[in-house]
């Protein structure tokens, strides 16, 4: 199949040409069409298998084919997303996807001044990338209007809706018209999650493209039990001992997320972070560094993992295991983008095996447990069964009791 079959548009078709794109993915042949067709939309699909251009595509091209010129300060096509680099990332494939189109883009996100983002908002926008808070304040100061907007898209939709947002969102669609299209695009959904979404949606499109809750299966997984004061120890062993080249690794916390940083630096390794308390500036060039290859490791939080597009990168480290199982797919997804070839590696420590079963249970996969000679761990992680039930230690057999009796005379 080529795009062409999907009744895009010529400005789209070069646009795609340009960028190399040739047959679109499964999520893209089923998505595009059901887009232009005005459907709302539920779409789960692994990461790295194309969705932003299964919404950006055929969003524009409805936006230049159909309805009035946008007005002042008014927005025809909103995308709510998590996180300010997913923001900027979206925004990035609308400004590349819509190059040949005379339609107007922006993204909006805290930690940057409001000012020249609502200066932007003056002449109307065709599409607008926000997070939600932010877009929160841009609508209280009437720099935003609702008026126009034909179509919302959630992207990490399961994320936006189940990981502290509810609140936000309940505010931004009481702010919008109730008739609209509606798209939610994520890797994984919960059966909660579902429930929610589909109280939102018109007689929704369900399209699943591959199983629930799995990762891509070029990426290959395991697991290295260690004592938790190793880890850092180990991480640096392995990277020696395999070579490896770019590493993304994903950190619990803010503080653990610096502490690996400065331990990195200090062994002479170049390394870089992202994390909440991070200004927005540094995350943005912390990441551009990253992909321009001038540190070798990218130390984040689970800001970064969802929607950052980094390519060829080789190797995922879950330094800490996710408290969310469901990130923990999103993290991984960082590598094996695109039909490419990639490993996630989790160093797991004893008091992470309630994280590790809930990971197995969700993906209906035991991860395979590889151990490192030198670093074998004095705490042992306690064994799972393939549906991610931990596993009691054995009980040690009882000794025979013996009876001490007096012989008669």
């Amino acid at each position: 199949m080529a795009f062409t079959s999907l009744g895009l548009i010529d400005p789209l078709l070069r646009s795609l040409d340009a960028l190399g794109y040739k047959t679109p993915t499964p999520v893209q042949a089923q998505a595009i069409p059901a887009v232009l067709a005005g459907r709302d939309l539920m779409v789960a699909a692994q990461t790295g298998t194309g969705k932003t251009a299964g919404f950006a595509l055929p969003l524009l091209q409805r936006l230049a084919t159909e309805g009035p010129q946008v007005a002042s300060n008014s927005v025809r096509a909103l995308v709510l997303v998590p996180t300010r680099e997913l923001a900027e990332q979206v925004h990035q494939s609308f400004r590349e996807y819509g190059k040949n189109l005379p339609l107007r883009t922006s993204a909006a996100y805290g930690g940057v001044s409001i000012n020249p983002q609502m200066m932007k908002m003056r002449k109307g926008l065709d599409v607008l990338v926000a997070t939600p808070g932010r877009l929160l304040d841009l609508h209280r100061q009437n720099a935003v209007k609702f008026n126009q907007l034909q179509t919302l898209v959630l992207d990490e939709a399961d994320r936006m809706l189940d990981l502290g947002f509810a609140r936000e969102l309940d505010a931004v669609f009481a702010a919008l018209p109730k008739r609209r299209q509606t798209l939610l695009f994520s890797a994984t959904f919960s059966d909660a999650i579902r429930a929610m979404a589909g109280a939102m949606l018109r007689d929704p499109l369900s399209i699943d493209v591959s199983p629930r809750n799995t990762a891509a299966k070029d990426i290959v997984q395991w697991v290295i039990p260690v004592d938790k004061k190793r880890k850092t120890e180990l991480f640096c062993h392995l990277m020696e001992k395999n070579r490896w080249g770019q590493v993304l690794v994903f950190v619990k916390t803010r503080r653990g997320v610096e502490q690996l940083v400065d331990d990195l630096i200090a062994q002479g390794v170049g390394a870089d972070s992202i994390h909440g308390d991070k200004p927005q500036p540094a995350r943005l060039r912390a990441l551009e560094r990253f992909k321009a290859n001038e540190v070798q490791i990218l130390v984040a939080t689970d800001v970064a993992a969802r929607g950052l597009d980094i390519d060829d990168l080789p190797h995922v480290v879950n330094f800490d295991l996710p408290i969310v199982a469901e990130d923990y797919i999103h993290r991984i997804g960082r590598t094996g983008r695109a039909g490419a070839t990639g490993e996630a590696i989790s160093l797991v420590c004893a008091d992470e095996v309630q994280l590790l079963a809930a990971i197995e249970r969700l993906t209906r996969h035991t991860l395979r447990r590889v151990e490192e000679p030198g670093f074998e761990p004095e705490h042992r992680v306690p064994m799972t069964d393939a549906a991610g039930q931990v596993l009691k230690k054995p009980k040690k057999p009882k000794k025979p009791k013996v009876h001490f009796g007096t012989n008669a005379a």
